[in-house]
């Protein structure tokens, strides 16, 4: 293993420590690593997709254990999402023509999704407190409407998964509390994982199909990601979430900004 292959091990241990220890989606964190190490975007968005189906599937079947997966707001999301995934990937294939166009395209809308996520970060104990505090009142839909608006966020998740691999972690969790503020912490997490393993492995095979997959990095950030999970979610809560999240935030909104401007 050379010197490159070891650092790409390291990345995944270094991602899957922090999201294990803050819940942040990889995605948020590898696509902009990859990048730093010289990986083209369409590539490194591809191989972050697989990267997080792969991932999350395990914690789908622990939470589908514990009975913490809403199968039907699940489905409900994926009804948007997945094809609106697949559009996405048809715009994409329209631009592989033109590859520079195309990681064009996939990077400034990676700085921009990034920057919404840092916020979503930043700011998700104040976007729940709202939820739960107007919970019941005319703020809040049900019925066919909830139903409705469940698919339009997974519509917009869809499409921004597919063209950054990033938005199923950080933003489509703070979107469910919006929505559903009464569905147990628990649950909203559970449901959110058990969406985005569909979405991103539709997404990440599609990329495959363009060839914007690189197989032996999967492989090295597995190895290095599953020990790194492991180990940070049996240290979540040692540092305070004060500083954590400010700390994620500005990193996220430092990359976004770079890669936007």
């Amino acid at each position: 293993m050379d010197v490159g292959n070891i650092g790409f091990v390291i990345a995944g241990l270094v991602v899957g420590f922090i999201v294990g220890m803050t819940g942040v989606g990889g995605g948020s964190l590898m696509t902009p690593i990859l990048l730093w190490f010289g990986i083209n975007p369409a590539a490194a968005v591809g191989t972050d997709l697989l990267y997080a189906a792969i991932t999350k599937s395990g914690g789908v079947l622990v939470h589908r254990k514990n009975d913490n997966i809403d199968w039907r707001i699940t489905g409900w999301l994926a009804l948007g999402s997945v094809p609106a995934a697949a559009l996405t990937l048809l715009f994409l294939h329209s631009l592989h023509t033109d590859t520079a166009a195309m990681n064009a395209v996939i990077k400034n809308a990676l700085g921009v999704v990034l920057l919404l996520t840092a916020l979503a970060v930043l700011f998700k104990k104040q976007v729940l407190a709202f939820a739960q505090r107007h919970a019941g009142d005319s703020f809040h839909f049900s019925g066919s409407k909830l139903n409705t608006l469940t698919v339009i966020t997974g519509a917009i998740l869809g499409g921004m998964v597919a063209l950054t691999s990033i938005g199923a972690g950080a933003l489509g969790t703070v979107a469910l509390f919006i929505l559903y503020p009464f569905l147990a912490t628990r649950r909203l997490v559970g449901t959110e994982i058990a969406h985005a393993v569909p979405l991103t492995l539709v997404a990440g095979l599609g990329h495959a199909s363009m060839g914007n997959m690189d197989w032996g990095l999967l492989g090295y950030l597995l190895i290095g990601s599953l020990p790194g999970i492991y180990v940070g979610s049996h240290l979540a809560g040692r540092i305070p979430d004060g500083i954590l999240r400010p700390c994620l935030a500005v990193m996220l909104a430092m990359i976004g900004y770079k890669l936007v401007f």
